[in-house]
């Protein structure tokens, strides 16, 4: 059973993470991410504190448990980026702070990293419009180039086109299409919709965003990978390479999100960032194909109507959209101990498949404190 402790500052609590509801735990990994959690409030997704958060807990949790694998994000500058599209110097001096945090955790521990940007941010170009189609558009709160498209009408499809025409969307995908590019099976096309629209680079669509980004990701194609490892040419080979690593390493995987190759501060190699005509933006699906080593688009396919599977059965209430917790991810096949830490919320207890998970627990970058999720205790 995993259970997850909620940290509010002026309280704590522990639940079953599967129900959300209040269980009673005195366990020693449960005792020891409490401790954790109060010793170490989150100042904010925007807040300039916020990769240090990332490194000043990861330590903590490094000297407490003493795992072999370690999984980190640092976004802080990724979210600063996104919604304020700071002056370039600042920017730069944002990106140089989350590589000194990165460099910080790994002076301090000694473990081999593995550093990787997520791909490179550019100013929003424009917003598409789609309101006003017949038919239902839906996209992600974070995904900014990709929208389901469901029961489209004949004018609909003339509006499309003009703004293909016009260079907006850049191509219009079909169900079959986008299930044979990833090789689905049957039973996931029911998570697809119709077609997908794919807009143009720097462009997003408005059909359901939450706050407008003032910069959003580039087209990446490929992204970085500082580390000596060999045949990483994709994101699906990253995986297999860390657990030969694992084998006779400690090893610390960290993610620097809103950095591709045009800012990254270290030597790199590129990787393969797209399958076909699709390219990963930071998300769900790059972590998991980076965790995992398969593509990875139907736990949350984009366009998704997850407001289908929010009720009050919903498995795994603290989760977002996620109604089960992924398999074959690295922490999750790992013998040795593990840990995730990271200023992205969800993510950190559903990508890596770590024993211990410590979290912001902020929706919309409205922060509700910290999250800590122990998948497993008898390590």
């Amino acid at each position: 059973m995993s259970l997850a402790i909620i940290d509010a500052r002026e309280w704590q609590k522990v639940m079953d993470l599967k129900t959300g509801r209040p269980r009673e735990d005195d366990s020693a990994a449960v005792r020891l991410a409490k401790r954790v959690l109060a010793r170490h409030p989150f100042p904010g997704d925007i807040d300039a504190r916020g990769n240090r958060w990332v490194t000043d807990t990861a330590l903590d949790l490094v000297g407490a448990y003493d795992p072999r694998f370690v999984f980190l994000i640092y976004a802080q500058q990724y979210y600063a980026c996104r919604f304020s599209c700071p002056p370039e110097a600042e920017r730069a001096r944002l990106i140089d702070a989350a590589f000194a945090e990165a460099e910080r955790f790994a002076r301090a521990t000694g473990f081999y990293t593995v550093v990787v940007g997520t791909g490179d941010m550019t100013p929003t170009a424009g917003y598409i419009d789609l309101s006003g189609l017949d038919g239902l558009a839906v996209t992600s709160h974070w995904l900014t180039r990709y929208c389901g498209l469901y029961g489209l009408s004949g004018n609909d499809g003339q509006e499309l086109r003009r703004l293909m025409d016009s260079g907006l969307i850049e191509r219009v995908a079909g169900r079959e299409e986008f299930l044979a590019l990833f090789g689905g099976a049957p039973a996931d096309a029911e998570r697809l919709p119709d077609c997908l629209a794919v807009a143009r680079e720097g462009y997003c669509f408005r059909s359901t965003l939450l706050r407008r980004p003032l910069m959003v990701p580039a087209r990446n194609e490929v992204i970085p990978v500082a580390a000596q490892l060999a045949g990483v040419r994709s994101l699906t080979d990253i995986s297999g390479r860390i657990r030969e690593q694992l084998a006779n390493k400690k090893v610390a995987l960290i993610l620097v999100e809103g950095v591709g190759v045009r800012d990254f501060r270290l030597p790199y190699e590129p990787c393969v960032n797209r399958t076909g005509w699709y390219t990963y933006e930071p998300g769900e699906g790059q972590y998991l194909t980076i965790s995992t080593g398969r593509h990875q688009v139907f736990a949350y396919p984009p366009g998704y109507k997850s407001y289908r599977e929010d009720d009050e059965t919903k498995e795994y209430p603290l989760s977002g959209y996620f109604t089960a917790m992924p398999s074959g991810t690295l922490g999750g096949g790992f013998a040795g101990r593990s840990i995730a830490v990271g200023n992205r919320s969800m993510f950190m207890h559903t990508v890596p498949g770590a024993d211990i998970a410590i979290e912001c627990f902020a929706r919309n970058l409205y922060n509700q404190g910290c999250l800590a999720v122990v998948h497993r205790q008898d390590k």
